[in-house]
């Protein structure tokens, strides 16, 4: 037999530690959600845009040529809570419209042409923020520039994701309730 000790065995502490609360804290966001919409289907719609942003944190990783970290892990957990907002904020525009009686079409289209602007800025002006931290080379700054590489390149990744595949799998998911309503 054989057991990690030291340094290998706290990393694995701690990640173990990381994925119990992230857990918690994605049950957290989809209770929230769901109380918000009323609906199970729309939470899943909105957080759909977090694999999103690990699949841009993995890739900003891979450009920058930094190592993925347990610090990169932390970007990651608080990216998770930044790019839900993106999501949101269509999904809610959507529904708005729906309920003052536009068709669902015109609401998904209307809701990216009104929120792009908004979602844009939001995502840019805390990639701008970040990014005086990813060009930094001091060594005080060298443990945080992996959770800056993974917060700006997942919300990069994210925020243009988020704004062609949520209003789409909102369609796609109404013509699934549409077709299994009239059935």
């Amino acid at each position: 037999t054989y057991d990690f000790e030291g340094q290998e065995k706290r990393t694995s502490e701690s990640l173990n530690s990381i994925k119990s609360g992230y857990l918690l804290a994605l049950m957290g966001i989809f209770l929230l959600l769901a109380s918000q919409f009323r609906s199970y289907i729309q939470p899943v719609i909105i957080m759909m845009a977090i694999p999103f942003g690990l699949i841009g944190a993995i890739l900003g990783h891979l450009v920058m040529g930094i190592d993925f970290t347990i610090i990169s892990i932390f970007g990651i957990v608080a990216l998770s809570g930044i790019v839900v907002n993106d999501s949101l904020i269509l999904i809610d525009f959507i529904n708005r419209a729906v309920r003052e009686g536009v068709d669902i079409n015109q609401a998904v289209v209307e809701s990216g042409k009104a929120r792009f602007r908004p979602v844009l800025l939001t995502s840019v002006t805390t990639v701008a923020g970040l990014f005086p931290l990813l060009l930094e080379r001091s060594f005080q700054a060298q443990f945080l520039i992996p959770m800056a590489v993974s917060i700006c390149f997942g919300l990069m990744a994210a925020t243009v994701l988020t704004l062609l595949y949520v209003p789409a799998l909102y369609l796609i998911i109404q013509d699934v309730i549409n077709l299994f309503s009239r059935g």
